[in-house]
């Protein structure tokens, strides 16, 4: 590995030379697609990204773990966190049954991107397949006081997690500008706090 690989820090808002935290062995998890419909550009351009840089990092003789997630459930129709699940919407309109949408626009998604030549990742879970970790993970967040349950559902605390922890960080966005955006889009969603 005598290439250097420079890449982009986030955190640090500068390119820097890539080191692994395990030597030799490099960890790649990707946000992959809601599966209820046609892929299209916008999974194109992270499938194609994130492949070039798995096959560069091979290219440079690291052992790659490349993780890109499925979600076949759990995503709500409108951005204020409301609506209908949108696999199980498309579900009842098909008159299917949800898993028959996730599987169906699963291998779509998957035949696109073979066109495409991007190669598959190491693994590919699926979010149903996890859903004891999430939930023991949100209850984890909830116990160390970053999320609170309203009416049901569980919000993230972003003033409490502030006040411990400089919310923002990665994005560069104050949590002011966090408030000032979202009044808009909660207008009408009473059981989040801090919405003015």
């Amino acid at each position: 590995m005598e290439q250097t690989l420079l890449i982009y820090n986030t955190l640090t808002r500068k390119k820097e030379a890539f080191r692994p935290i395990n030597p030799g062995h490099v960890g790649m998890y990707v946000c992959g697609p809601t599966v209820y419909g046609d892929a299209h550009l916008g999974h194109a351009r992270p499938a194609i990204t994130f492949d070039i840089l798995f096959r560069y990092l091979q290219h440079l003789g690291y052992k790659v773990r490349y993780v890109r997630n499925i979600t076949d459930v759990g995503h709500l129709e409108h951005d204020a966190d409301e609506g209908e699940d949108k696999i199980a919407k498309k579900a009842r309109l098909e008159q299917l049954e949800p898993m028959e949408i996730a599987q169906y626009y699963t291998r779509r998604f998957n035949s696109a991107m073979e066109k495409l030549n991007v190669l598959p990742p190491s693994i590919e879970p699926h979010a149903t397949g996890h859903i004891i970790e999430q939930q023991q993970l949100v209850q984890q967040i909830l116990d160390n006081g970053y999320a609170y349950v309203s009416n049901g559902s569980v919000y993230f605390d972003i003033e409490k997690y502030n006040k411990d922890y400089k919310y923002g960080i990665l994005s560069g966005r104050t949590l002011e500008n966090i408030k000032d955006a979202s009044r808009d889009t909660l207008a009408g969603v009473g059981e989040k706090k801090n919405q003015d």
